[in-house]
């Protein structure tokens, strides 16, 4: 069988960490995001080869990661496309893939942005079994957080129902955008498009599925973050630490408290209190407070608190003269209270 890494989004709510690198190759724990699916299909041999599917714009950045890591099973197929609007779907995106790549084997399909709790190998083994297209199921817990995804309602293992990011969920049981597809299947994208299917996201492709032949859905209870935003990434991050700092050996750390903090190689950070944060190389944090705050690669942030942000590379954020003030009753609040984790 072969695998396809779906990477061609441009991460818009990730800007500006986004801005100009892949949302798949931002780091976690030791690895990147994309790494951790790849590790599992060049471990798998079942798994021959394993396309990574991108857009123009991030070509070059994905060819020269997969040309210094030590995979042998990634190929890179470029979309045509190098801008935002200009995308097709990703219905169509698979579609031109296959065509493309002469594919005629069973197929996976896999988010590049999923960071799943568990091996892709016993999503195999479940699709082998089954011998039917099959898809990943999540419990995400809440019914607002499952508008974004599609929905799914199972009888046993069988998806008896499919809906595509519905407005008023009746359950909180999602597809994660892990698929798995009998060869047979994989020349029915176009049988679909060509019936005026959504060619956007691959769930609306699974809800036409469903209602003609047998799905069936791999649930799982292991971890499982989508790294669409911000938020999805930290928490992701969080998870890999698994509640303990990662601090670069180059990095300097002065009179600071840190809880789930990541600081890359020739960061600095003094007299400061960070929590969830991301803090990426040759950038520096100085009497600051930051929580679940992503700072980009040689920025700078002074005397100043920030909370649910973002910062982009080689930006400077220093606080007013109010804004220093505002920082220093926090430091109060923070030494009166222990810091705590999420």
């Amino acid at each position: 069988m072969d695998a396809i890494v779906l990477a061609g989004g441009f991460a818009t709510r990730l800007w500006p960490i986004t801005r100009n690198r892949p949302k798949m190759l931002l780091p976690v724990g030791d690895t990147t995001v994309i790494d951790t699916l790849l590790e599992d299909f060049e471990d798998d041999d079942r798994v021959e080869d394993v396309y990574v599917s991108t857009n123009e714009a991030f070509a070059d950045t994905f060819a020269e990661h997969l040309e210094e890591s030590s995979f042998e099973k990634p190929i890179l197929s470029i979309e045509d496309t190098s801008e935002e609007d200009e995308k097709f779907g990703v219905v169509g995106a698979l579609a031109q893939l296959v065509d493309r790549e002469s594919l005629d084997d069973d197929l996976l399909v896999v988010a590049g942005d999923n960071l799943v709790g568990f091996d892709l190998s016993e999503f195999v083994d479940f699709f082998e079994q089954e011998g039917t297209p099959s898809i990943a199921a999540y419990d995400v817990g809440s019914r607002e957080k499952a508008k974004s995804y599609g929905l799914v309602e199972l009888d046993g293992k069988q998806v008896v129902d499919f809906q595509e990011k519905p407005d008023n969920p009746k359950s909180t049981l999602v597809s994660i955008a892990c698929y798995a597809f009998p060869k047979d299947v994989v020349s029915e994208f176009e049988t679909y498009l060509a019936d005026d299917g959504n060619p956007d996201e691959p769930g609306w492709f699974i809800q036409w599925l469903q209602s003609q032949q047998t799905v069936n859905a791999f649930s799982f209870d292991e971890a499982w973050f989508d790294i669409g935003s911000a938020e999805g990434y930290l928490d992701a991050v969080a998870w890999t630490l698994g509640g303990e700092n990662q601090i670069a050996e180059s990095a300097v750390i002065e009179d600071s408290e840190l809880d789930d903090v990541c600081v890359m190689p020739g960061a600095e950070v003094r007299d400061s209190v960070l929590e969830r944060a991301v803090i990426f190389p040759e950038s520096t944090v100085e009497n600051a407070v930051l929580t679940r705050t992503v700072v980009d690669r040689e920025a700078s942030v002074l005397g100043t608190i920030l909370a649910d942000s973002t910062v982009g590379a080689h930006c400077d954020i220093e606080a007013s003269p109010v804004g220093q003030r505002e920082f220093e009753e926090r430091v109060i609040q923070i030494e009166e209270r222990p810091l705590q984790s999420d």
